[in-house]
């Protein structure tokens, strides 16, 4: 078996936005067949250094080394189509069907696999126009895309973004067997830590690797800060010693301590170095809150067919924590306006108490000033934040524990990126101290370091919480149960987190037919093999055989079998211990495990859409 070689070799790479450098002198491998995860501040540059390593922008230093005939799929964070295309025109763009160059795509091969990412992700009528489409969706047909295209390497900018909860365990299965190099950019840490088996992080214009999955990063991470806390406190002591001796008259120095005053300068960069954390925890009371929060008494609403609520009724407890989840379009931010009376109901009532004082984070985030600065739009809703117990915050102090500097308070807003912005949204609804949060999607464009502040914060919070999210890890630490949302007005209650319930949905929930593949979908003219076709083109299902059956019942144990011995490979790799023997047998065996594990995984996925 060859060995693996690199991919991407990215050397000291460098890159300024007017006077402001993003980063500077940033280097890391990417090899065949390695899954990295990205992980830095908003701010610091991570969709433009991914656009860079995707083509699409240009750099100021250093350079970027590809492997020949490199094939790189890239999905932008916001992508773009024309607007005049149809789904499968813009899915297709630029896409040859055969050795001649030919674009007609009439029956072809591919034709049918661009159907079957789009069914996956819930994009049904691929003739419909671009322009009729919601960003969300937009988003999804831009993954099918480079799915289709079928690259050595994906970049990734936000892939979980606009799935729901089915859409995002689908692609984290498909990504976690993929032989294609990956580097991504994601908010989820399920989603990360499940497919990525590299770390990457940028902090303070420097570069950190870790060969673990996001759990491992996180431990080795710690080490690595205390160890830094450790180096910084011992330089601190030095420093003073030296400092005084520093101070005395030159004369008194004398010319061979030369080396000393050489050794003292760089103690001194040691000792004034600051370790970018940042998180200071913060802790807000919260405005009081009665006993009586909210009644739902039979209450409905529908759009015209599309029934969103059917008689729900529902008394809320004081200090609840709910986490609503459920597939896109089953009207959970329906629900959530209805409550603010921002949507009217058809029929019923809510009866909500009188203390309660709504703080609302919606999907849409907020309009602000382009020209104005960070600071002063904080200050225009308070200069000063009521912690409670008698503490106050100044706006500057608020955003800092948001991770805001002095510095980046005195920017405009125009120079703030999506992140920056959902940041600074959050802040401005959470300084005025409500005593009912209700969180639409929270999580999308923010930072992890940002999401562990604030999944702290909610955690602490003295008062009532919704949230809405399909981040999984964040409702999981944050909510005391769910309401699922099933669509046609049938919402379920369940008393646990999301991992929870999804255990117990596996255990109880029967066995469903599956859609047929839609490899096994042939032209009418065909004359209706592989299941046949109803009138109108629509394939037939059909049961598997008893072969199938054993077939897949097989591949389930191989699988399992597989990823069992590639995980201990893994762990055994990012040891220690490990000699170096048995590093290199390891290191062979790998590619092939992950070659084994994408083609019976492909095997399994087609018999199980088979039924």
């Amino acid at each position: 078996m060859a060995t693996i070689q690199p991919y991407m070799d990215v050397q000291s790479l460098g890159k300024r936005i007017g006077d402001r450098v993003l980063f500077w002198d940033v280097s890391f491998t990417i090899n065949e067949r390695e899954h990295v995860g990205l992980i830095a501040k908003n701010g610091t540059g991570k969709s433009t250094l991914l656009s860079i390593l995707a083509g699409e922008e240009g750099y100021d230093a250093g350079r970027i080394i590809f492997r020949n005939h490199l094939k790189i799929g890239y999905l932008e964070q916001t992508p773009t189509f024309k607007h005049d295309h149809t789904i499968i025109e813009a899915v297709l763009e630029n896409v040859t069907f055969d050795e001649n160059g030919n674009h007609s795509y009439e029956d072809s091969p591919i034709v049918l696999k661009a159907e079957q990412y789009l069914s996956k992700l819930k994009i049904i009528d691929i003739n419909q126009k671009i322009s009729q489409l919601s960003g969300g969706q937009i988003k999804r047909v831009a993954l099918a895309k480079i799915l289709v295209q079928e690259p050595n390497m994906l970049i990734l900018d936000e892939p979980t973004n606009h799935l729901d909860l089915e859409m995002i365990e689908w692609l984290e299965n498909y990504l976690s067997r993929t032989t294609m190099s990956i580097l991504m950019v994601t908010h989820d840490r399920y989603f990360l830590d499940r497919i990525c088996s590299t770390i990457i992080e940028m902090d303070d214009s420097r570069i950190y690797s870790y060969k673990g999955n996001y759990s491992y990063y996180l431990e080795k991470r710690q080490e690595r800060l205390d160890n830094l806390s450790t180096e910084i406190e011992r330089a601190n002591n030095l420093y003073r010693t030296e400092l005084e001796w520093m101070r005395r008259m030159p004369q008194a120095r004398g010319h061979k301590a030369r080396y000393r005053e050489e050794a003292f300068y760089e103690l001194e960069k040691i000792a004034r170095q600051r370790i970018n954390e940042r998180n200071v925890r913060l802790e807000m009371s919260g405005s009081y809150i009665g006993s009586k929060i909210f009644i739902a008494k039979d209450v409905c609403k529908a759009f015209g067919d599309n029934v969103i609520l059917d008689h729900f009724n529902y008394t809320f407890s004081r200090y609840e924590k709910l986490g609503i989840v459920g597939n896109n379009g089953t009207g959970k931010s329906t629900f959530i306006k209805t409550l603010l009376g921002v949507e009217p109901l058809d029929e019923g009532s809510y009866d909500i108490g009188q203390t309660v004082k709504f703080g609302y984070y919606s999907q849409e985030g907020l309009s602000f000033r382009e020209d104005q600065k960070v600071i002063d739009a904080v200050r225009d809703i308070a200069e000063y934040v009521d912690m409670g117990n008698g503490q106050h915050l100044s706006a500057g102090q608020f955003l800092q524990h948001f991770l805001f500097t002095p510095e980046e308070q005195y920017s405009y807003i125009a120079k703030l990126s999506g992140g920056e912005r959902r940041r600074l949204y959050l802040c401005t609804v959470l300084m005025r101290n409500p005593n009912f949060l209700i969180l639409d999607e929270p999580t999308n464009d923010l930072d992890i370091i940002t999401l562990q502040i604030l999944e702290e914060y909610l955690q602490n919070f003295r008062g009532c919480l919704i949230i809405v999210s399909h981040d999984r890890y964040f409702m999981d630490k944050v909510v005391d149960h769910i309401l699922v949302f099933h669509g046609n007005g049938q919402i379920k209650d369940f008393p646990g987190n999301y991992t929870q319930y999804r255990a117990y949905e596996s255990t109880n929930k029967p066995q469903e037919s599956k859609p047929l593949s839609i490899e096994e979908k042939v032209s009418p003219i065909e004359g209706g093999r592989k299941g046949g076709w109803n009138k109108g083109g629509a394939a037939r299902p059909r049961k598997l055989t008893f072969k199938e059956k054993q077939l897949m019942a097989q591949l389930e144990v191989d699988i399992e079998r597989l990823e069992r011995e590639k995980k201990e490979i893994e762990t055994a790799l990012s040891g220690g211990s490990t000699s170096v023997d048995e590093i290199v047998r390891m290191s062979k065996r790998l590619p092939i495990l992950n070659e084994e594990l994408d083609t019976k995984s492909m095997q399994w996925l087609e018999l199980s859409e088979l039924g």
